[in-house]
């Protein structure tokens, strides 16, 4: 565990991005299983967001309304890149997060994914001050952002405003040197300042919990009983200054097996660090798109693509080579509508994208390689 901001926060956090589906539907009576087994091993730790789609109504059900508001902490986020065409809609949110979760204030609160794209609306729509205004009113106990561009701007950010408690940062061990993603170089940045650090993407939108084949090898010959997913999670969990480990848990099987190595935290030793430095040195020969399903993309879409799913299909032919089962799982995905060669290279699935991917130039290539 980690001691911060005099309140002790367990290393893993629940993040509520991915929550299960029944139907179209979040299915929060699963949701309520998933917390219930979250708080009774000790954790306590819940994520967010205002454009998380049902996210913040399913929480106040299976945990707000539920437990005593002192026993969980919560983050929730302000996007003023989507759903946010003014100043007056980019406060909002705030209010409306609030009316949603019914938690009376947040204990972290975050300007969401500060990119070199977007950073300049937080100072247009003056989000800064409005944020620690709300933080005099008790209204937020912690204020934060999430990150996702590199050292540079994530150092200017810090300095012009020295206030934020934390900085939330995507690591993990595959984009540990990853020049698009520079993870160690924003932690090493952020540690600099001596800023806290919540970590997202720890298993790379579940890419890592299914890592290619050499990889997956790997981990299992060293520690046969143990998910792949736990050695992503703890590699992020093992590094220094860390408050907790977001960890987007989509179904009870995710969260148990979490809870199985995380209850009794234990850093990657010696050996293990080794075994992640041979995983990363695979991986860097891998072809696969780096995509996170984060389905940012997806919600400005014109044409309604589901690029996620695609960019999913196609990486069963890009890191296994299995090109039916990616014909197949792409078949699937476009069934309604939305096919990779419908892209109109209106580019706002880039601009919005956190992982900075070429989205129109893949999205060519699956339709080369996908669409029969």
């Amino acid at each position: 565990m980690s001691d911060y901001f005099g309140k002790e926060v367990p290393k893993l956090g629940f993040g509520l991005m991915r929550l299960p589906k029944k139907g179209l539907r979040t299915d929060v009576k699963q949701v309520e299983h998933m917390v219930d087994l979250f708080m009774e091993a000790g954790f306590t730790y819940f994520d967010t967001a205002f454009v998380y789609l049902g996210s913040e109504v399913a929480i106040k059900k299976a945990l707000v309304d539920r437990y005593p508001r002192e026993s969980y902490t919560l983050a929730t986020k302000l996007n003023a890149l989507l759903l946010a065409p003014t100043e007056k809609a980019a406060k909002n949110q705030f209010y409306t997060s609030l009316q949603r979760t019914g938690a009376g204030y947040f204990d972290y609160y975050l300007l969401h994914a500060m990119m070199d794209g977007s950073y300049k609306r937080y100072d247009k729509f003056h989000l800064w001050d409005f944020v620690k205004e709300q933080k005099e009113k008790g209204l937020i106990k912690h204020i934060g952002f999430s990150f996702h561009a590199g050292p540079k701007l994530l150092d200017q950010l810090i300095r012009e405003h020295p206030e934020v408690d934390f900085v939330q940062l995507q690591i993990n061990y595959a984009d540990w040197e990853n020049p698009s993603v520079t993870a160690r170089a924003n932690y090493e940045t952020a540690r600099k300042h001596g800023k806290s650090i919540v970590v997202m993407e720890p298993v790379k939108g579940g890419r890592l919990a299914n890592p290619p084949a050499d990889v997956k090898k790997l981990f299992e010959q060293h520690h046969p009983d143990l998910s792949c997913a736990s050695w992503a999670i703890r590699f992020a969990a093992s590094l220094d200054g860390i408050i907790t480990v977001l960890s987007g848990m989509s179904n009870t099987e995710q969260m148990e097996d979490n809870l199985s190595y995380m209850k009794q935290f234990r850093p990657l030793d010696e050996e293990e660090q080794k075994i992640i430095q041979e995983a990363q040195r695979i991986l860097g020969k891998s072809s696969t798109i780096p995509c996170t399903a984060c389905h940012y993309c997806t919600q400005g879409c014109p044409k309604k693509i589901p690029i996620p799913e695609i960019f999913s299909a196609m990486n069963k032919q890009l890191g296994n080579g299995q090109m039916e089962e990616a014909v197949s799982d792409y078949c699937k995905a476009t069934a309604l509508g939305g096919r990779a060669s419908e892209c109109v290279d209106c580019g706002q699935c880039e601009r919005v994208c956190p992982q900075r991917l070429a989205v129109t130039d893949h999205l060519k290539q699956c339709a080369q390689k996908l669409e029969l």
